[in-house]
This record gives C-alpha cells, sequence and structure tokens, in this order.
C-alpha cells in the first residue's frame, strides 16, 4: 500500500508556522540588538571618530597598489638623494638608499595591517578554544589548561617572539606566527570568566537537563554569549600585534624583504639617520605607528563599553 504524495498546494500544519514564526521573531531581535549596539557605539564620539579614520587607514591600504607605484620601492629605482630633508618633489624626504619616505611609509601600512590582523585571529583564535574548554569541562581539564595559561603568561611575550622568529626563516608569516603564538594568554583568562558567567545561568541547567550535549551547549549558548567580548577585546589586540610587529622588525627580525614601520625605524638608526639630524626617517613610521594604534584603541574601548555588561552602568 502506497501513500500518497503531499498536495503542492496542501496547508502548513500549526507545527511549521509555529517554527517559522519563531524564526521570524529571532531573527527580528538579532537585528533589533544589533541595531541598539550600533546605536550606543555611535553615540561615543571618540569611539565613531577612530572607526571612520580606522575604515580610512584600510581602504587606502587596499587602494595603494592603484593610487602608487611599488617600483620607487626597489633601491635600485631609487631616484633620490640620499636622506635629502622634504622638498617639492618628496615631501617627506628621502633615506639612505634615496627612496620616499612617504611612499614607504604608505606601503608599510599594508604590512602592518596584515600582521596585526592576521597574528590577531590567530591569538584570539587559541585564546578562545582554550577559555571556552578550560571553563566548560572544569576538572582536570581546566586545571592542566590554566597552567599552561600561566606558564605563557610568567614568559615575557617579547622575549618568546624574538626567539621564535629567529628560529624559524624570516619571512611575514613567522612573524605573524611568532605573535599570535604569544598573544593569546589575555583572551583565554578573558573567554573563561565570560563562559563560566554565562554557564551559571539556569537556562544553560535547562538545556542539560533536555539532554543537551557539550556540542550543542557551546555552540548555541556559550558562544554567542562569548563572542561580543571577544570581538571587543579582538580590536585591542590588533593594536598591540601592530606594536609588536615593529619592536620585532625594529630589532632586526623581522621580514628584509618587505618595508614596514619597524624596518624603517630599524634602517634609520642603522644608517645614522639620528647623527645626521634626519629626523624626517624617524618621525613618519613613528607618528604613524601610534596613529593606527590609536585608532584600534578607541574602536576597541568603545566597543568593551558597550558590550560588556560591567561597564555599561559605568558609562559617561
Amino acid at each position: 500500500m502506497t501513500t500518497p504524495a503531499p498536495s503542492e498546494n496542501a496547508e502548513p500544519t500549526p507545527s511549521t508556522e509555529s517554527a517559522e514564526s519563531a524564526r521570524a521573531i529571532a531573527w527580528r531581535r538579532r537585528r533589533a540588538g544589533v541595531a541598539r549596539t550600533w546605536h550606543e557605539f555611535a553615540a561615543q564620539k571618540a569611539a565613531l571618530t577612530g572607526l571612520v579614520l580606522l575604515a580610512l587607514t584600510v581602504l587606502l591600504a587596499l587602494l595603494l597598489p592603484v593610487l602608487s607605484d611599488a617600483g620607487g620601492l626597489d633601491v635600485t629605482q631609487a631616484t633620490g638623494h640620499p636622506l635629502s630633508p622634504p622638498d617639492g618633489r618628496f615631501w617627506l624626504g628621502t633615506d639612505i638608499d634615496g627612496r620616499s619616505v612617504l611612499l614607504m611609509t604608505l606601503w608599510g601600512t599594508r604590512i602592518s595591517l596584515l600582521v596585526g590582523f592576521a597574528a590577531t585571529v590567530l591569538s584570539v583564535l587559541i585564546g578562545t578554544v582554550i577559555g571556552v574548554t578550560a571553563a566548560h569541562f572544569g576538572g582536570w581539564v581546566s586545571t592542566v589548561l590554566l597552567r599552561f595559561t600561566d606558564f605563557f603568561l610568567v614568559l615575557p611575550s617579547l622575549v618568546l617572539a624574538i626567539a621564535l622568529s629567529a628560529v624559524l626563516p624570516q619571512g611575514v608569516w613567522t612573524i605573524i606566527v611568532a605573535i599570535g603564538l604569544t598573544a593569546w594568554p589575555s583572551t583565554a583568562r578573558l573567554v573563561r570568566a565570560q563562559t563560566l558567567t554565562i554557564e551559571s545561568r539556569p537556562y544553560i541547567e535547562r538545556s542539560r537537563a533536555l539532554g543537551g550535549g557539550h556540542r550543542h551547549v557551546v555552540g548555541r549558548h556559550v558562544l554567542p554569549g562569548v563572542m561580543p567580548l571577544v570581538l571587543a577585546n579582538t580590536t585591542l589586540v590588533v593594536g598591540n600585534s601592530i606594536i609588536a610587529d615593529a619592536t620585532l622588525s625594529f630589532l632586526g627580525v623581522g621580514d628584509p624583504s618587505s618595508v614596514s614601520w619597524g624596518a624603517m625605524l630599524e634602517t634609520a638608526l642603522n644608517n645614522g639617520a639620528v647623527s645626521r639630524g634626519a629626523w624626517w626617517n624617524l618621525l613618519p613610521p613613528g607618528i604613524a605607528i601610534v596613529l593606527v594604534v590609536l585608532f584600534f584603541t578607541l574602536v576597541g574601548r568603545g566597543l568593551e563599553t558597550v558590550l560588556n555588561p560591567r561597564l555599561k552602568g559605568q558609562r559617561p
């Protein structure tokens, strides 16, 4: 006996309608939450200014291949005189090889942002996994992971990054790995604390009582509650990663084939720009580092104020 196929014009069952209605309600709540978060963030003038300037910086870095020619970064194609002061041709002067400092500073934005974003993604991923795992499972798993985290917290991250950069082949991705593997402990601590707060709430107990396993609890409840703070912390970690990249390049363990702000400072120091009074070799990359880190800090503090429940009542 065969069962007749359902008609294409069959009316939806009440269970189907209720499921679609629940999804629509959830979608509207998410949109309302995002809109409310944006309005609260936009109300902070410093954070909004930092976001606009940061967006312009990223846009400039992406459009650089269209706006300028990278050939001027090649020493063999340099057309200026060594350490020439700023003039009408070279607005920020030249370096020891006759290359435009303005051109080098602009192209250094691409390397610094690449290292900052990529190293941050790696460190935040490691920190989130370790923090959620330690808080969710507890017991000996938490003990082992916390001792592992404490070990990295005790070690000077800069010294460890220098050691990794010296052992691994020199290159941009080596710097990214070195920074990413040393910058995750603070994220792990933050995520663990937030996970413990979320898992102490009644709806987590109800979810477990109804048969929800580890994957359901973590995927449906813990991660959505943790991600806002992770996002706010990410913007702060990017600024720290850019500073770490500049420091490693300044110490001579960066990528010698790429132009970065730290490498510009290292070259200026090694070639006597300081003793010759060539301030134009030092100020542009230094100011660029300060400004980009400031932009990320403003955005990060604004997001933290909006997304961190402990800080919501402290906003001016």
